[in-house]
């Protein structure tokens, strides 16, 4: 135990020792004054030559006009989808127009039994040519003073409504027929040869395909920079782009979002869409001035907000706060297109993070 006590004791006095003794660990990091040059040179520039320097490179953005865009969130809809209903009861007498088809206005859905509606129509035509024939017939009687007014009122009368029930016949013949309202694609169809359809009964429904729209909601602080008429560009959830213009800007907000429907009228160009299809959509908003910039050049100052740091002509590096309004996939990669800069900037690329606002550099940049 007086063996364990000594040792305990002999390493507390060295640890004592080598806290209270001085040390110089100055030495090891050399002058204080020693302080490395920060060259800049631009992105396609070699750096084997100024290997003993810090380097940042440098790229010189011009300044450019820029469409403005708001992204929206839609779905592709078809221009109108209607179901087309009969208008008089009967039986389905012939094969109906099958599902997927395309049809022209008026061209026959669906056609009912005729049933006793041609009798009619002829019993009515009967009628009306007797009518007709009494009518004449007491007008010449009336001319030689043979007939009275009132006879000839009565005839006229009973000439009128047999017209009237020749028209009724023909409709009621007619409506046997059902048809399409308008060009488009047969999208749902519900009924076979022998159902028996009553009157509202839904034969078909048929979906308006030509143009086929974009419909979005656009948040209320974003309605006002919207016209109808502008550019619009989409890219569907499959990645195909389309392109197309605002045909309609609602009025009124919806009540519980607040936000405002628009619907934009794709072009003549992309056929075969489907309607339900989730889409990206940029609509156009103004033209602004800014800068397209390397995504990679952003960094985030104290305060959290964006910046960029710049070389201006007396290479002292400049710190600027900047607005990201839009991106662009080109050749170099991923672009942003930035507000918050004046002019064409020599914009710090690489090394961003090792310079700090108001520092001299040396720039070799031609």
């Amino acid at each position: 135990m007086r063996k364990q006590q000594s040792v305990a004791a002999i390493i507390f006095f060295l640890v004592i020792v080598w806290m209270v003794v001085p040390r110089n660990d100055t030495q090891s990091l050399g002058p204080p004054d020693s302080i490395r040059t920060v060259n800049a040179v631009s992105v396609d520039q070699p750096t084997t030559d100024i290997l003993d320097s810090l380097l940042v490179r440098t790229l010189e953005v011009p300044e450019a006009t820029h469409m403005k865009q708001t992204r929206v969130r839609g779905v592709t809809k078809a221009f109108r989808h209607v179901q087309v209903r009969s208008e008089t009861a009967g039986r389905l007498a012939y094969e109906p127009i099958p599902r997927g088809a395309r049809v022209e206005a008026g061209e026959v859905l669906c056609e009912l039994a005729v049933d006793d509606r041609g009798a009619n129509l002829t019993e009515a035509e009967s009628r009306s040519e007797q009518a007709e024939f009494e009518y004449a017939a007491a007008i010449d009687l009336q001319g030689r003073g043979l007939q009275s007014d009132v006879v000839v009122a009565q005839l006229k009368s009973a000439r009128e409504s047999a017209s009237a029930a020749v028209v009724r016949a023909k409709i009621a013949l007619e409506r046997t027929k059902i048809r399409a309202p308008f060009a488009g694609i047969v999208e749902m169809r519900d009924v076979e040869i022998g159902d028996l359809l009553n009157g509202g009964s839904v034969c078909a429904s048929v979906l308006d395909d030509s143009p086929m729209l974009l419909v979005g909601m656009i948040p209320e602080q974003n309605i006002g920079s919207l016209l109808v008429g502008a550019n619009v560009e989409a890219k569907l959830v499959n990645q195909k782009a389309i392109t197309g213009k605002v045909s309609y800007l609602a009025r009124a907000s919806d009540a519980a979002s607040r936000s405002y429907r628009i619907e934009i009228e794709i072009d003549e160009g992309f056929s075969g869409l489907r309607e339900g299809i989730t889409a990206e959509i940029m609509v156009d908003t103004e033209t602004v001035l800014a800068h397209l910039i390397p995504s990679s050049a952003l960094t985030l100052n104290d305060s959290g907000e964006l910046e960029v740091k710049t070389l201006d002509p007396n290479n002292l590096v400049k710190a600027r706060g900047v607005a990201i309004i839009g991106d662009e996939n080109t050749q170099l990669g991923n672009r942003i297109w930035v507000t918050g800069l004046t002019g064409n900037i020599n914009l710090v690329t690489v090394g961003q993070e090792i310079v700090f606002d108001g520092q001299r550099v040396n720039n070799t940049t031609e």
